[in-house]
């Protein structure tokens, strides 16, 4: 089993406004990135949201928690897609950014 990838997003929203914001953000990235990305689910409890994402034929999960000053992205990557680590932080960390700047 691979190490997780940690991503912390710094924002300045509060606990709820940045939650609110990304309440529904894996479905926009859908959308946009519909052609690379076959699957979404994600679920919310309370401020924690647990994700599946199917892209490249291999499923990738993990959740996020928002906190008052910063999001915590916690990714299981398959031993496949680990090799890609650092260009999956850079991703996440630009559309998790993306997603709070939004209002």
């Amino acid at each position: 089993m691979a190490k997780p990838l940690v991503v912390s997003i710094p924002h300045n929203l509060g606990k709820a406004e940045a939650t609110r914001r990304l309440h529904g953000g894996l479905t926009r990235l859908k959308s946009q990135f519909g052609d690379k990305i076959a699957s979404i689910e994600e679920s919310w409890t309370d401020d924690r949201m647990a994700f599946h994402v199917g892209a490249m034929g291999q499923t990738v999960a993990g959740h996020l928690d928002v906190m008052e000053d910063q999001v915590r992205v916690e990714v299981q990557l398959p031993w496949i897609l680990a090799m890609v680590a650092e260009k999956a932080k850079s991703f996440i960390q630009k559309q998790g950014t993306l997603m709070l700047e939004k209002k």
